[in-house]
């Protein structure tokens, strides 16, 4: 199954000039859908990890059955403001503005190996702030996974001596 098919690309949204990746049509397909996490389990299983830790809220639809399919924890990262309990939280330049991420202070032990996962790698930005929250917490990043990255945006660069899974590659 050809999973590019499922993720057009709807030209200046959310702005002139920007080709938005809609993963919509993927999530609609459930064997689509399917077929991609069976990928992405099968793409991860070469970098070992004791947790999953996702990006809000695209990276979740990943996340989660990945973490309930391999019995490990699932961690959000989540914009800031939106965690309950005492929280890491870390900044970064995203494509149209300023962003704030937050993770639980307690989420990481020290040693934990976390696998990152979000929908897109754009300019690698959201990604390298998850990186510094999991390392500051005392985790190590086994790999940053994605269903499809950027290539345009070069942010695979930004996550220079990480592992980087892109699902359906550079597009």
């Amino acid at each position: 199954m050809d999973l590019t098919e499922y993720v057009p690309v709807v030209p200046d949204f959310p702005e002139t000039g920007v080709g938005f990746r809609d993963i919509t049509p993927l999530l609609a397909n459930p064997a689509a859908f399917r077929e991609s996490i069976d990928r992405l389990q099968e793409s991860c299983a070469d970098y070992p990890y004791d947790t999953v830790a996702a990006f809000d809220a695209r990276g979740f639809l990943w996340a989660a059955p990945l973490a309930d399919r391999t019995a490990k924890p699932l961690i959000p990262i989540r914009k800031a403001g939106k965690l309950p309990r005492a929280a890491a939280v870390e900044s970064y330049t995203g494509e149209y503005a300023e962003v704030r991420v937050e993770m639980h202070a307690d989420a990481v032990a020290e040693g934990d190996r976390v696998l990152l996962v979000d929908d897109v790698i754009a300019t690698g930005e959201s990604m390298a702030a998850g990186v510094r929250l999991v390392e500051g917490l005392g985790g190590t990043v086994a790999a940053c996974a994605a269903l499809l990255e950027i290539g345009a945006l070069s942010g695979r660069d930004r996550l220079d001596g990480y592992p980087v899974v892109s699902l359906l590659g550079k597009l």
